[in-house]
Parts: C-alpha cells; structure tokens; sequence
C-alpha cells in the first residue's frame, strides 16, 4: 500500500509539475513581453513595439486579463492603432504596470504553490519509505524467526523420536528383565 501511495503521490506531482510549467513559461512570457512594453511605450516607440513579437504577447494579455471594462478599452484602442492613440500620459504605461504586477504576484504564487507541493511530495514519500523500511524490517525479522523456530520444532522432533526409540528399548529391557527374574525364581 505504501508502494502504491508513493507512485500515486509521483504521478500527481509529475501532472503538477507539468501544469506549473505550462503556468511558468506563460507567465515569462507575460512578464516579458509587458518588461518590454512598458520602456518602449514610456520612449514614445509605442508603434514600432506594437510591431515586434512581443507586442502580440501584449495582444493576447489584453483579451485575457482581468480588468475593469475602461482599461480593456484604452488598451485595445491603444493596441489596434498605437500610432494615432494619444491617451492621456501615462495611462497606458499604468495599465501595462498593474498587469506586470499582477503577472509577477501571480508567477510568485504559483511557484510557492508548486514548492509547497513539492515539499508535500517529497515528505509523504519520504514517511511512505521509511514505513516501507520498517515493515520489511519486520518482514525480515519474523521470517528469520519462524526459520529459527522451524530449525527447534525439527530438532525437538528428532528428540522426541529418540526419546520413543529410547522408551521402546527401555521397556522391551524391562519385558526381558521381569522374564528373565521369573526364570530365576524358578
């Protein structure tokens, strides 16, 4: 049962680990595509950084954020025509810094999540083996007891057919004794 535990707990951890890098390499991505975005909007290079791959990362961000209906519509006016939006200053660096930080606490969380998962893991596998450890301790232990008891029932087994075989003669002497007494009263 332990054994099984073990692989059951191995097999979850694997598909965590796997959901968290999926979470992990979006969330880099996220981040830098926002660490990008930010000092090229705030340098007035807003267009030309609509036009580079991370400015599609930001389009993507954008329509999957959480976040209130009038930045969703500044941003997506700012997106689709970064040239010829002229928000009022600093909005859009704003927006795009309360994303990053999102971004960054949400990355943060996940990660303690999946240590914390880890550490769980790696404790229960840990107990589960040193209960394996125990048990074939045990195991160990009584099998060489019952070989150590099987080796004293077989020499108490020899023992007592001697025994019978001693009996038997001791009294067949008895048998001869008392005949051979009557003969010399006789």
């Amino acid at each position: 049962q332990a054994k099984d535990a073990i692989a059951q707990a191995e097999g979850i951890r694997a598909k965590e680990a796997k959901a968290y890098a999926k979470v992990k390499s979006d969330a880099d991505a996220n981040i830098g595509a926002l660490s990008k975005a930010i000092p090229a909007i705030e340098k007035g290079m807003g267009s030309a950084f609509l036009q580079t791959s991370a400015g599609s990362i930001l389009r993507q961000i954008s329509v999957s954020a959480d976040m209130n209906g009038a930045d969703r519509d500044l941003l997506a006016s700012f997106l689709s025509d970064g040239e010829n939006y002229a928000p009022k200053p600093g909005e859009i660096v704003g927006i795009l810094k309360s994303m990053h930080d999102e971004r960054t606490k949400e990355l943060a969380d996940a990660t303690d999540e999946e240590n914390s998962a880890i550490a769980s893991t790696e404790s229960l596998v840990a107990s589960k083996k040193k209960e394996i450890e125990a048990l074939t301790k045990a195991v160990e232990s009584k099998t060489k007891r019952v070989g150590e008891l099987g080796v004293k029932i077989a020499e108490m087994e020899n023992d007592l057919e001697d025994t019978q075989e001693g009996l038997a003669k001791d009294k067949q002497f008895l048998a001869d004794l008392d005949k051979n007494c009557a003969l010399k009263k006789t």
